[in-house]
This record gives C-alpha cells, structure tokens and sequence, in this order.
C-alpha cells in the first residue's frame, strides 16, 4: 500500500475533511483526517493493519500497544496482521495510564501504533507509560503523518502516508483571524 492509495482511501471514504479543525494537539488546520470514517470497515482497518506490519515483519515484536482512542482499531488491526497481543494505554486524571488489567513484562518488545501523528505528543506519552512499566519500545508507527517527518518519539517510527497541512496555534491562527469557527472533531478534550 503505498502514500497514494492511503490518501485514496481518506478521500473515498469522505474521512478528508475541509474547514476549521482544532487537533487533539490543540493546534488548528485546514484539513482534518477522521480516521474512524477510514477504518470503519474491518476489511479496511485489516489492510492498514497489514501495510504497517510488513515494515516490521523481520523485527521482533511482542505486542502492539496504541494511545486511546485514536489508536484502537489501526493497532488492533496491526497485532492481528502480526499475530500479537494488543493492548493500550489511555488517559486517567489526565496521564497516560495503562488500565483494564493490561500490564508490561519487563523487556518485552512492543511497537506503538496510532492513527495520526501531527506532534507526537500522544505516542511518546504511550512510549514513556510502557517504558515505565519495563517494555522495551522498538519503535512506532501511524497511518498518517502531518508532521513531515518532523515528529520525533523517541524511537525509530514509520508511516504510510505523509500530509504536509500547516498546522498552527490559535493565536497565530490564520483561519481564526477570518472569523471562521473551528470545530473539534477529534476524540480528546485539550
């Protein structure tokens, strides 16, 4: 699969959208990619899933872990393409957490999956919380990357498509100072 098809498929799908977004990293844009729209077919989300882990087909990988909620279904469909646990970090009183009974063994090898990076802020709060429970993180990898490889996580990560949206804060908005309302679409209060 390769950038352009990833890209077809948001586009297909309607899940490319046009406007005024606030980002879960609470910077603004003009396009906004709804990944739950692109995933929303199992047999769509298992086709993601299998692009990502023929990066890392030849690595050794125990389970995948994905910050909630962004990241559920592409890492699933990801540690189902590998045949691996699948487990997840999510926010608790506004840290990353693991929850639900999930736990790490020390050492364990885990990729970290999530559906958009724009700053990377998510994946390395996913990273920091596993490596603090003792895994040992071997990289990262997300559907889409609105950081033009610009994001950095702390360990090597692929995408399979890159979108090159400015992304901006609010008080250098340029959409903002035309008056525009910016709608949130994402699935994480700021």
């Amino acid at each position: 699969m390769n950038s352009n098809q990833v890209l077809q498929q948001f586009q297909e799908t309607d899940a490319l959208l046009e406007g005024h977004f606030i980002l879960s990293s609470g910077l603004h844009s003009s396009k906004y990619l709804q990944c739950a729209i692109a995933l929303q077919y199992p047999a769509d989300a298992a086709r993601f899933g299998r692009a990502i882990a023929e990066h890392f087909a030849d690595t050794p990988i125990e389970a995948v872990a994905s910050p909630a909620i962004g990241g559920l279904v592409i890492g699933y469909a990801t540690a189902a393409a590998l045949n691996v646990r699948f487990i997840w970090t999510e926010r608790e009183n506004g840290m990353m957490t693991l929850r639900r009974g999930f736990s790490v063994r020390g050492g364990e090898h885990i990729l970290v999956v999530e559906d958009v990076i724009t700053t990377g802020g998510s994946t390395r709060e996913c990273i920091e919380t596993l490596e603090k429970g003792g895994a040992k993180v071997i990289g990262a990898a997300s559907i889409i990357d609105r950081s033009n490889g610009k994001a950095e996580v702390g360990v090597p990560r692929i995408f399979l498509a890159g979108i090159d949206v400015p992304s901006y804060p609010p008080e250098d908005c340029p959409l903002c100072e035309f008056g525009d309302a910016a709608v949130k679409p994402g699935s994480r209060t700021i």
